[in-house]
């Protein structure tokens, strides 16, 4: 299995895991959207809190070339840990949400 599709997979089975998560209050879906050929895999929130919609983007990770890319991440334990976990190495991963010069003092990946 090539790098990119075994990214894919460790990508897919991580935010899908968090998508089954539910919310405790509100009616709010966690739902996945994922775009297998621009390779961006994202965490989205839709439903109704009280009298307010509710809709947002939780996680954002883009593969570019041997790279993932974390671009947003709204969860409590971090996208970072969870590719670690399931086998990424720290310089396979960037934190995206930090400009290049803050990233430069992460032991994770710069670009």
């Amino acid at each position: 299995m090539d790098t990119i599709s075994k990214y894919q997979q460790i990508t897919e089975k991580i935010i899908g895991d968090y998508a089954q998560l539910r919310y405790s209050h509100g009616e709010i879906e966690r739902r996945t959207v994922f775009d297998r050929e621009k390779n961006h895999y994202l965490l989205i929130i839709l439903g109704v809190e009280g009298h307010k919609m509710v809709h947002g983007c939780i996680v954002h990770m883009e593969i570019k070339g041997d790279k993932i890319w974390i671009h947003r991440d709204g969860t409590e334990d971090g996208m970072a840990g969870e590719l670690l976990a399931a086998g990424v190495p720290k310089d396979k991963i960037v934190l995206g949400f930090y400009t290049p010069e803050k990233r430069e003092i992460t032991d994770f990946a710069v670009c």
